[in-house]
């Protein structure tokens, strides 16, 4: 099964920030593909660096387990990390930016359930 996470958190919010990432992280484990898309505040969670720095309260954070997995995409809303002054040199290399077009592609697939956090 393929899951389709839009994530709208950031490091202001650790633990909503690391939600998305917890269940992709679960989903990956039951031999699932996920992809997240990060959208408003939550584009600040790929810049280099920053996940390493995020702790949220109850969770584990599971951000290097998802970046890291062959099976996982994680998409940085073009236009949302422009307004806020970040542009791709500034993500971590295993993230890229997007727009919508690819996060319907991958909503889009077969058996795809789309989940917003």
């Amino acid at each position: 099964m393929h899951f389709a996470l839009s994530a709208t958190s950031g490091p202001v919010d650790p633990t909503r920030a690391a939600l998305p990432f917890v269940f992709a992280a679960s989903a990956l484990q039951g031999g699932d593909s996920v992809t997240i898309m990060l959208f408003h505040d939550a584009v600040h969670v790929a810049t280099e660096g920053t996940a390493a720095k995020i702790v949220p309260f109850g969770p584990p954070p599971r951000f290097e387990e998802v970046l890291s997995h062959a099976n996982a995409e994680v998409l940085v809303c073009k236009p949302c990390a422009q307004a806020r002054q970040i542009s791709e040199t500034m993500l971590d290399k295993r993230t890229k930016m997007a727009g919508m077009n690819e996060f319907y592609a991958s909503a889009s697939r077969d058996g795809a359930k789309v989940l917003c956090f």
